[in-house]
This record gives structure tokens, C-alpha cells and sequence, in this order.
């Protein structure tokens, strides 16, 4: 088997993080530009290696890929546990005066043969922003799995080697991506528009890291392709054209379905609480018509746990997205809390904005008085190489006329600061007496 695919023993996971902290030398994270064809990532290697300037991850955010690894994969059969009452009266606690705004999950792995979950307003269902776009993800997973079903190295190939061009479906968005001019040696940041290359990779790259929806929507026409064509994809731009002209709406609606909802419901998903029901551009939507997006923070909870089982999709699968969440361009919201620099924090965040008239108030983004979605999902390991703290959280929230980013990153450094102290009288009251 291609090392790259087989899970790393403990010695080496420890061994290999401590050696390539500090130095970076050297396959994805960011000592696998070479491997991925990421070009991001070359450029983020030069930055940290001081070559290039820019602003450096933070130490948690270094690990090397051997150390980037699924940590439920001998609890095949591990599901939520029972709500603790305490530990939610604790999570709840840490919420102030809008906790009536939030949803709430956080699964503490820590310890795991005694893992404690606390929830908060958990039946809300929200759209999930960005967050859909890990969906999206799933739905190429499957469909690589679908194509070649028993030969990774065809898999991670075509991700790698398969160069598109992003098409119309790009309008509109404002996300700028991060695209390294190889031939030039200098980045390109900007939105992406129609006729701009990169590599499968880095349209699932652009698309977890800075969330763009640009590339989401190229990456589901993408996946549309693949469905229908099959073993003849990738198929050419004007190919591609034909069939979305030629192919009646409806046609192409239940292939719509089919890309997105099924791999889903294949996986265990209940498509009543988690649900991408449409591209993310304007162009997108109008190319094929969606239905409507929703999620519950269990549901976001049942992924992140899947996710470290292996079991979205498969092992393949599953290593791939937890490594799309964890080489991000920089933390934000939930991720950026200063409590967090040291661990090695695998997430993904969106949000959604509604506004209406309202007199003396101006509509500014993330401060909707209609509709003021922010959402996070992450996996967090702390410290980073030591993981003394595992632990997994959703947070949803809908606080109207604010943005509460800064309340995300509150709650992520309280949350972890209570997490810390619950281990710290754990350890003391387990301790034997000299």
C-alpha cells in the first residue's frame, strides 16, 4: 500500500511531529505541496521556512501528515453517548446572555474509554452556511470511491492530476483564493473567475480553506460530470457545456440529488437533519436548481465523529477531509482562539446573512436583523503533538444585528480553558496517595 494511505503508528505520529515542528522539512500538510499539487501549500512551506514574507501558522497548525490521523479508527461502533447534565450545565454556562441564540454540541474524547457529551437547544435546524461545503466534499469522496472502488493511488491521481478550469458558475463571489503562479514563482490572490485552472485538489482546497463559493460550485458541476459521465471524465470544457445545455432542468436536478443528498444517505446520514441542497453562486443556482440546505448540531456531531472513525466513505475518505480542515490560510471565528495556538485544530466555519427594513439600522455583512447565521464545526487536539485534551464541538448560532465572531472565539477559549480544569481534577482526584 502507498504510505501515504496507511495509518501512522504512535511512535512515528510522535516522532515525526516533534522533528518537523520546528524545521518544516520535508506530504500534506504543508510538507506534502509536492505530493498534492496544492500550490497553496508551496507557498504557505516558503513563508514558514522564511523565503518568502507573510504571516506564519501558529504551532498547532504545523504538524507534519504523519501525525495528522483518524483517532476513533478501533471504535468502529462508537456513537453519541447520553447528555451529561453537569458538563452541559457547564458548556451552557459559558454561553452569557445569548445563549438562547446558540445550538450547541461537544463531545469530550479525552478520556475515551469515559467520553462526556454535553448538547445545548439541540433540535434547532439551521442552513449551514459554509459548513455544507464539507457536504460537498463527502459527495466527491463517494463519488471517487464509486469510480475506483478498490485503487486509492487512482484516486488521490485523479485529485492530483486532473486540471479544470473554473467556468461561469464562479458568479457571484467575493472570496479571494490563493493561487501560486509556478511558472513565476509569486502568488495570485484574488476571487476566482471563469477560465482560472488548478487541479482538483485545489478546487476542494480553496474551497474548505478560504470557503470559497466560487470553487464549490465549480466542484459540484464537477461532481455532476463524474456521476453521469463516469469513466469517460474528465470530459472537455465545450463537452461539459453540451451536456448542461442539452440536458433537460429536471434531468438535471435528480443528478443535482443524486451528487449531493445520496452519498449522504449511503453513509448513515438522516437527510432530514443534514442536508446541501444547491450549488453556492447565483450563476450556480440558476445553472441547476437546488432545494434548500439544513442542519442540526447532532447531526454536524455524527460527521465529525465519522470522520474519525474512518467511516465517511472509507479510511481514504475520511484522512482527506480531516487533512482539507486542518491546512487552512488562517484560523477564524471559533478557530482563532489565542487558547487554541498550540493545538492542532481541524475545522470549518460559514455563516448567513439576512436583512429587512428596520428604521436607523444599516445591513452590514455578518449582522443580519432577519437572519445572522455563524457556525463551526472542529476537532480539537491539544497540545498539538501531546493531545492531552481530544475533544469535538459544533457550534451554531443566530444573533441578530452583531457580529459574533468574537463571541466564537470566546467561547472556544472558555470551553477549552474548562476543558483543561476538568483534566487537571480529573488527574488529581485519580492520583495515588504517597
Amino acid at each position: 500500500m502507498n504510505p501515504r494511505f496507511a495509518a501512522p503508528t504512535r511512535a512515528a505520529v510522535f516522532g515525526s511531529a516533534l522533528a518537523l515542528l520546528p524545521t518544516m522539512a520535508g506530504a500534506w500538510p504543508l510538507d506534502d505541496a509536492d505530493g498534492t499539487d496544492i500550490g497553496r501549500l508551496e507557498y504557505m512551506r516558503r513563508v514558514e521556512a522564511g523565503t518568502l514574507p507573510g504571516s506564519k501558522q501558529p504551532k498547532g497548525a504545523l504538524l507534519p501528515t504523519s501525525a495528522v490521523d483518524l483517532r476513533l479508527l478501533d471504535r468502529p461502533d462508537f456513537s453519541v453517548p447520553p447528555v451529561d447534565a453537569e458538563f452541559s450545565a457547564q458548556v451552557r454556562g459559558l454561553l452569557g446572555t445569548n445563549a438562547d441564540r446558540y445550538a450547541i454540541a461537544v463531545l469530550d474524547l479525552s478520556e475515551p474509554d469515559t467520553p462526556v457529551y454535553a448538547e445545548h437547544n439541540i433540535d434547532v435546524r439551521y442552513n449551514p452556511g459554509s459548513v455544507g461545503k464539507l457536504l460537498v466534499a463527502v459527495a466527491w469522496m463517494q463519488a471517487l470511491a464509486d469510480r475506483f472502488p478498490d485503487d486509492l493511488d487512482a484516486r488521490w491521481a485523479l485529485l492530483r492530476d486532473t486540471h479544470i478550469e473554473a467556468d461561469d458558475v464562479v458568479y457571484t463571489d467575493s472570496h479571494t483564493v490563493r493561487r501560486w503562479d509556478r511558472e513565476h514563482e509569486k502568488l495570485i490572490r484574488r476571487a476566482l473567475q471563469a477560465g482560472d485552472p488548478g487541479t482538483l485538489f485545489e478546487f476542494l482546497d480553496w474551497m474548505i480553506s478560504p470557503s470559497s463559493n466560487a470553487s464549490a460550485s465549480v466542484l459540484i458541476r464537477q461532481a455532476m460530470l463524474l456521476n453521469h459521465f463516469g469513466p469517460a471524465y474528465p470530459v472537455s470544457s465545450a463537452d461539459a457545456a453540451a451536456f448542461f445545455k442539452a440536458t433537460p432542468r429536471a434531468e438535471l436536478e435528480q443528478l443535482l440529488e443524486r451528487t449531493l443528498q445520496a452519498p449522504l444517505a449511503r453513509n448513515g446520514f438522516d437527510l432530514h437533519q443534514l442536508r446541501q441542497g444547491s450549488l453556492f453562486t447565483r450563476n450556480g443556482k440558476k445553472l441547476v436548481s437546488g432545494t434548500t440546505s439544513h442542519a442540526t448540531p447532532r447531526a454536524l456531531m455524527k460527521l465529525l465523529i465519522a470522520i474519525e472513525q474512518g467511516k465517511v466513505v472509507d479510511e481514504f475518505s475520511s484522512r482527506i477531509l480531516k487533512k482539507l480542515m486542518y491546512v487552512t490560510e488562517r484560523r477564524i471565528r471559533y478557530a482563532s482562539s489565542p487558547a487554541l495556538n498550540e493545538a492542532a485544530v481541524y475545522f470549518k466555519s460559514g455563516s448567513l446573512f439576512r436583512c429587512e427594513p428596520e428604521p436607523d439600522f444599516v445591513c452590514r455583512a455578518y449582522q443580519g436583523n432577519k437572519l445572522n447565521l455563524m457556525h463551526s464545526v472542529a476537532i480539537i487536539e491539544s497540545p498539538a503533538a501531546e493531545r492531552h485534551l481530544h475533544y469535538l464541538v459544533v457550534v451554531m448560532s443566530n444573533i441578530l444585528r452583531k457580529n459574533s465572531a468574537v463571541d466564537h472565539q470566546s467561547f472556544g477559549t472558555a470551553l477549552e480553558l474548562l476543558l483543561r480544569k476538568r483534566h487537571a481534577q480529573a488527574s488529581t482526584v485519580a492520583a495515588p496517595a504517597e
